[in-house]
Order: C-alpha cells, then sequence, then structure tokens
C-alpha cells in the first residue's frame, strides 16, 4: 500500500545486489556495517564530509595523490584545514591534533613508499582526544589486515583494487562499528548518490570469492620480486613490509596477517632517462597508474599517481625521479624475475 514499501523502495538508496556486497565486505572488515560506493575516491568524500568548516585533518604525509587532491583542491574550499606528518612514529599525530582536530586520516602501508602506521598506537591517541580515526586499508586488504579491531572507527576501501582484482571494474567502499556514522554516511550515498551499478557490484563479488587465494599468491610473489630488487646491482633501494631491513618491519609484523603485493623501489642512476628506458623493456609488467589486479603493473610515481602533489612537497616525500612502484600479480613468479631481470639488464 501507499507508505510501504518490500525492503528496497530505489535503487539508489539500496538494491539486492549492492547490499550483498555491503554484507559481504562488512564480513571480511569484522564490520557491523558496510556501503559501497562507485569509486574509492567517492568513499573518502563520504567520511570528508563529516566535517564541518573549521574542523581539522591529521594525515599521513606520504599519502595518496588523489587524497591530496581531494583535500587541497576540494575540502580546503569549505574551510577544512589539514596537517601532514611522516607517520611511523604515532607520537607524531599526538603533536599535530589541536582543538579542532576531528579526524585522523591514515594509510597504511602507504603510497607509494610503503610506510607502516601503527594502527594500534594511533588509535589510542585519537580515542583519548575524542577524534575520529579512519584508515585506507586498500593497499593490505582485509586478508592481511583488519583496522577496526586494531580500534580504528573506520575503514576505507578502494574496491578497484585487490577486492575486485581483476582491473575491469571502479568501486569503493566504507566500514563501520558505529550506528550513528554509518546513518550519517548512508545519508551521504544516497544523496550524493556516487552508488555503484548492479554490474560492477556483481563483478565485485566475483573478486570477493578468489580474495584469499589471490592475496597469497601476490605475497608470495612480492617477497621473491623484493628480494630479487635486494640483491641487484641496479637498484639503490627497496621498499617491502616484509623485508626486515624495513624500518616498519616490526610494526607490519605484529597488525599484519601477511605483507601485501606491492613493492617500490630506487634506481640507482636516478634519472627519468634510466628509468623510461627500464619501463620500455618491460614485457610483462604493464605501465598503468593501477594495482591490486591479477597482472603485474609498474607505476611512475612522480608523474603518475602523485601528479597532483606540488613538485616541492613530493620530492620533500622523496617521490624523486629514480622512484618505481610495482603491483605485483599472480602470474608465475619466473616469468616475473626474468621480465625484472632483462630489464635491468
Amino acid at each position: 500500500g501507499i507508505g510501504e514499501h518490500k525492503g528496497f523502495e530505489y535503487s539508489r538508496l539500496s538494491n539486492p545486489t549492492r547490499t550483498a556486497l555491503e554484507v559481504s565486505l562488512a564480513a571480511l572488515e569484522h564490520a557491523r556495517y558496510g556501503l559501497a560506493f562507485a569509486s574509492g575516491m567517492a568513499a573518502e568524500h563520504a567520511v570528508f564530509s563529516l566535517l564541518n568548516p573549521g574542523d581539522h585533518i591529521v594525515t599521513v604525509a606520504n599519502v595518496y595523490g588523489g587524497t591530496v587532491r581531494l583535500f587541497e583542491r576540494l575540502f580546503s574550499r569549505y574551510g577544512i584545514t589539514f596537517s601532514y606528518v611522516e607517520g611511523s612514529d604515532a607520537s607524531e599525530f599526538e603533536g599535530a591534533i589541536g582543538s579542532n582536530t576531528k579526524l585522523i586520516w591514515l594509510e597504511t602501508p602507504t603510497n607509494p613508499l610503503l610506510t607502516i602506521v601503527d594502527i594500534e598506537a594511533v588509535a589510542a591517541i585519537a580515542r583519548a582526544r575524542g577524534v575520529l580515526l579512519a584508515v585506507d586499508n586498500t593497499f593490505a586488504s582485509p586478508y592481511f589486515q583488519r583496522p577496526l579491531e586494531l580500534g580504528a572507527d573506520i575503514v576505507v576501501q578502494s574496491t578497484t583494487k585487490y577486492i575486485a582484482g581483476h582491473s575491469d571494474v571502479i568501486g569503493g567502499a566504507v566500514l563501520l562499528n558505529d550506528a550513528y556514522i554509518y546513518e550519517e554516511l548512508r545519508f551521504f550515498q544516497n544523496t550524493i548518490g556516487a552508488i555503484p551499478g548492479p554490474q560492477d557490484v556483481w563483478l565485485t563479488l566475483r573478486g570477493v570469492k578468489t580474495l584469499a587465494v589471490r592475496m597469497r599468491q601476490h605475497e608470495a610473489n612480492a617477497f621473491a620480486v623484493a628480494r630479487f630488487l635486494q640483491d641487484h646491482p641496479r637498484v639503490s633501494q627497496v621498499y617491502f613490509p616484509g623485508l626486515p631491513q624495513h624500518p616498519n618491519y616490526e610494526v607490519a609484523r605484529r597488525q599484519m596477517s601477511g605483507f601485501g603485493g606491492m613493492v617500490s623501489f630506487r634506481l640507482k642512476e636516478g634519472n627519468r632517462e634510466s628509468v623510461n628506458d627500464f619501463v620500455k623493456k618491460l614485457k610483462v609488467f604493464a605501465l598503468a597508474d593501477s594495482l591490486g589486479g591479477v597482472e603485474s603493473l609498474v607505476c611512475f610515481p612522480m608523474v603518475m599517481t602523485h601528479d597532483a602533489v606540488p613538485e616541492k612537497q613530493r620530492l620533500e616525500l622523496g617521490i624523486t625521479g629514480d622512484l618505481l612502484r610495482l603491483s605485483i600479480g599472480i602470474e608465475g613468479v619466473d616469468d616475473l624475475l626474468v621480465d625484472l631481470k632483462q630489464a635491468l639488464a
């Protein structure tokens, strides 16, 4: 009758396919609530929409370039301010919190330098100061890390990446336990309308079914690639949290059940010409911005993922002309090592 419905009133508000994905993603993160969005950036936008003019966010300096763009080019217009800290030492967050700080935004591992932030330590600081803690868990995926269990209030995923896993769909999600915040975010989801269509949702649900087996292979291959690069004479530095030499190795081992499939490294030559030569020689690795799919990709962050970051800030972060980021796929590991070896020759 009038004013009644059978559970699904209007597809932008909810529909059976999207609800199935939201329930599935919430289960993966051990969350009470899940909300699916049209992209990871749409999910971030919803979280930042919880803030009001005059509010302040503390985040890691080595954050995804698209997030910096969202901060500096959009939300700054609304009177929201931002502070950036390196992030390896949790006390940095304590020092950056002011009377108007409402949110701490973490990436861990970060993009592209794979810094590990101690979620539990930052969560304790956030609770003590009455500040929300949100964690972008895209690089680890819920298979290797569950921030809500470590004290985070909100988890964001770009489901485009490891969760969907096949580089054929764009999506995002917000996962959380707080009923009030969930209702606020659900209102934003419906009002803004940045929701995934049923086909995209179905493709993401397909990816969830193989997440565990894919993540295990991503990590195994990443270990092999990181060790190979570490021993190569043309490589000056390797970033992979599973290596004992990684400065945040102990934190990673404590809060993650695995180290993921991302590896970054620096070429000793340190110039764009040598990087370009290396990339052109690759046969298995494809040049692309994205990550987390079954295929291996190479990215030049300086002019790709972090081109939106001002040059001075980018150089201070170490995102320079010698840095490359690899998204390690699930191909035969020997094929990957042979490809890297010939490209570095």
